[in-house]
């Protein structure tokens, strides 16, 4: 049994056992000196049958846990260790707690006290697990929703280069060359939106390496188009611009009607050529160009009426918050699309365009 308190401890017993945290007064022999009425409350003990007990003989015995005499003989011996860990197998349940235990100086080497705060950490444990584990589901069905949509975006580049197919086949049967001109047309825009699902579908998505896809698109339009390659090219410069995926659609479809008006109209009578698409970026600003080096604007180019890949080509820039400039490069035409309010997802520094020829 503990010696007799003077004035001082029971002071602090009267503490202790008023405390709001679950407090555990031990002396030399690990016995219970004094208990707080939380303590008590918290492992559903009696106080009768807590003071005066080695702390291993509390409650049925779930207290008597290697981890925690290892920590109290530690601390005993002059050792500090805050936030102790360890799992209670108590009968309502599996507890986990963290432990602070203090070798108390008051003077009386010979009659050593430790002080045994207990903090219940179970719910906060449990709702750290169940918050991992929801995390770790919603990431499990990110990905699953990543997978399909990259499976759905390729279906889909799949299902467009079949349609566009049939379209380039039903170009050729029909006999009426105004038909054949609208399913060659038709053609062609449907490939470019292909292009688009194919990047989709190998790369982020969210973004676009503009660069390949340009490439790529020009490579389809030119096959398609260009009976003769060494009468007629089509050629890519772009910087290392990285943009969002939807842009990259309206960017690939100017392209597309572009280099199909060029390809159309610049170049009668089997004229020798080249069209050059550049896109250059710098902060916030950017631009599309399409050029060529064909027969130029016609006289008449301002009372014309517009077709219809000049109204699509002008809707996308007014969705893109871009304009368009027509210049005569004499020879041939430079279309540009111009903005500087559409900021990239790759702002890297500006390089020098690389250029690849079709």
């Amino acid at each position: 049994m503990p010696d007799r308190p003077d004035s001082s401890l029971s002071l602090a017993l009267a503490v202790v056992a008023s405390s709001d945290s679950p407090l555990l007064l031990l002396d030399g022999d690990l016995r219970v000196i004094a208990v707080s009425t939380s303590f008590l409350r918290a492992f559903g003990i009696d106080r009768d049958r807590a003071v005066g007990q080695p702390v291993t003989a509390l409650g049925d015995g779930e207290w008597a846990v290697p981890q925690l005499i290892s920590l109290l003989t530690a601390t005993l011996s002059g050792a500090v260790i805050e936030s102790y860990e360890i799992d209670l197998r108590a009968p309502g349940g599996a507890r986990a707690l963290v432990l602070h235990a203090q070798n108390l100086d008051y003077g009386d080497a010979d009659n050593p006290r430790l002080l045994l705060s207990v903090s219940d950490v179970t719910e906060a444990r449990l709702t750290a697990q169940h918050d991992a584990e929801s995390l770790k589901h919603k990431d499990n069905q990110l990905r699953e929703k990543a997978i399909l949509l990259r499976e759905v975006q390729h279906r889909v580049a799949n299902s467009l280069q079949i349609i566009a197919s049939v379209l380039l086949q039903s170009a050729r049967k029909v006999q009426s060359d105004e038909t054949r001109t609208h399913l060659k047309d038709a053609h062609n825009r449907v490939m470019s939106i292909a292009m688009v699902q194919q990047q989709l579908a190998t790369a982020s998505l969210e973004a676009v390496v503009l660069r390949p896809y340009l490439i790529q698109l020009c490579q389809s339009l030119a096959a398609s188009m260009i009976r003769d390659p060494h009468q007629l090219s089509v050629s890519v410069t772009c910087d290392d611009s990285v943009i969002d995926a939807n842009v990259s659609v309206s960017l690939g479809l100017i392209v597309t009607e572009l280099v199909i008006n060029a390809l159309k109209h610049g170049f009668p009578g089997h004229r020798h050529g080249r069209i050059l698409v550049n896109y250059e970026s710098e902060g916030e600003a950017w631009t599309l160009s399409v050029r060529d080096n064909g027969v130029g604007m016609p006289k008449n180019a301002e009372a014309s009426k517009p077709g219809l890949g000049t109204s699509i080509v002008e809707a996308l820039a007014n969705q893109l918050c871009a304009g368009v400039r027509i210049t005569d490069a004499h020879p041939g035409t430079v279309i540009a699309i111009i903005c500087s309010g559409l900021t990239p997802l790759d702002a890297a520094p500006r390089p020098e365009p690389t250029t690849q020829a079709l």
